[in-house]
């Protein structure tokens, strides 16, 4: 490695391609240069950047805010190692957290069109981009992402996905809300091939408004973006047939691609072990939601009590720093792996504001500081995964203390969150007629 305190940028491309052929073992290292850039061409997810960046902050000697670390996207490898030893060797914020595609608001803010959207949960994603263009808003059903379900596993892993999940709330919701039946085509005990013979009898027969949503393994299609580059990484998407029969049209609301991929490459991805699940439904037939089955579906949704990611997090930290079941320090890195992929779900909570906000016409200026919290909070959990990578390379128990304070912290800011959004949803709910006179509880019960 290079000695600290010699940070010019050719010196920092040098340790950057050192780190990842060293320390990291990196594979995808034959386009490396001060151009490649970090996802598409070197393949490094989120967690690798981050590990990239705390090799380079102790070998180098550096000293690299951790409260700076969500604010903005780093592309290439230039862009890192000018951020690491900026021209004019002012200090420059380091910050490699992925976060959502969004362009700078419109002058009329919330009350303005408002034409981004979140990448943030594909099957969300999928069922939405059929509503989109009828004009029917479906940023209340974001309201089951922030706390949607993810896994602790034996061995005391986070798991963003796992075998025991389904999706029948989203499908309950979605019927309920937009009146769109949401049909799932897919066997689970059946084999695969008995499956695939299925999707290709529904895409023959597709109808022209009706969508095919199909799960896959995204690690199996390494020309498609892949920002968390997770192996395996299952994913929804939306496919149909094309005048050739060797390639299919995929759309990928999630990513925000639409293109065409050969069709026995799909059908590869479909066929791994890791995945099983599909729907089909026709958007054609949504309708808006009414107030009623909107305060329901809130209701019974919304988790006040509560902060899942960040209690799961807790519990996984302890029982590494306690040893439970022989579990050490350096594995606690491994075991939140998947921190960044549940962590991008807390932008959904934008979506729920933005709605109250703007059937409520409450003042713009207030709705851009909650997006400010709401960032802080994604910040904050990036801040944190880096701390937690740093436990696990140093395996100092004197740092167990500084992350717990962490999560601590964390806590009130998503409590404080979902007391804003709960004083939103009341007083959307008293100003609404189809309402008055419902309670909180009945609602519950409803749902």
């Amino acid at each position: 490695m290079i000695p600290p305190g010699i940070i010019d940028r050719d010196s920092v491309v040098a340790a950057i391609g050192t780190v990842l052929r060293e320390e990291l073992a990196h594979p995808h290292l034959d386009g490396f240069g001060p151009e490649a850039r970090l996802n598409e061409d070197l393949y490094l997810d989120s967690v690798q950047l981050l590990q990239l960046i705390l090799a380079l902050e102790m070998n180098l000697g550096l000293c690299i805010p951790e409260e700076a670390l969500g604010r903005a996207a780093i592309v290439t490898v230039a862009d890192l190692a000018e951020r690491l030893a900026p021209a004019d060797r002012a200090p420059q914020p380091l910050t490699p957290a992925a976060q959502p595609e969004m362009p700078a608001p419109a002058s009329a803010g919330v009350h303005g069109e408002m034409p981004y959207d979140l990448k943030i949960h594909c099957f969300v994603s999928c069922l939405c981009d059929g509503l989109k263009p009828r004009g029917i808003d479906h940023r209340p059903f974001y309201a089951l992402i922030w706390d949607a379900e993810f896994a602790i596993t034996e061995d005391f892993r986070l798991a963003y996905h796992s075998e025991a999940m389904d999706h029948e709330s989203f499908r309950h919701w979605f019927e309920r809300l937009y009146g769109v039946p949401l049909l799932g085509w897919y066997d689970h005990a059946a084999d695969k091939d008995a499956n695939v013979a299925t999707l290709l009898g529904l895409l023959a027969a597709r109808a022209p408004d009706e969508r095919i949503m199909v799960m896959l393994d995204m690690f199996h299609l390494p020309e498609r973006e892949n920002k968390f580059n997770q192996n395996p990484f299952p994913h929804y998407l939306l496919v149909s047939l094309t005048e050739d029969p060797e390639t299919w049209q995929v759309r990928d609301p999630d990513f925000r691609w639409e293109g065409r991929i050969a069709r026995d490459r799909l059908l590869g991805a479909i066929r791994q072990p890791s995945v099983a699940g599909g729907y089909r439904f026709d958007p054609s037939r949504a309708h808006p939601p009414a107030d009623v089955d909107l305060a329901a579906f809130f209701a019974a949704c919304f988790r006040p009590e509560a902060n899942p990611l960040i209690d799961a997090v807790r519990v996984i930290v302890s029982a590494h720093a306690e040893g439970r079941g022989g579990l050490r320090l350096a594995e606690i890195g491994v075991a939140l792996r998947e921190l960044p992929v549940i962590t991008i779900r807390k932008w959904a909570y934008e979506h729920g504001f933005a709605f109250f906000w703007r059937a409520l016409h409450w003042p713009d200026a207030e709705f851009q500081r909650i997006c400010d919290a709401i960032e802080a909070l994604v910040n904050g959990l990036t801040a944190l995964h880096y701390a937690v990578l740093k436990l696990a390379r140093t395996e100092d128990v004197t740092l167990v203390a500084p992350v717990v304070a962490r999560l601590d912290a964390l806590d009130d800011a998503e409590f404080a969150i979902k007391r804003r959004l709960a004083a939103a949803f009341d007083a959307w709910r008293a100003a609404s007629p189809a309402l008055r006179g419902a309670s909180p509880a009945r609602e519950r019960l409803d749902a």
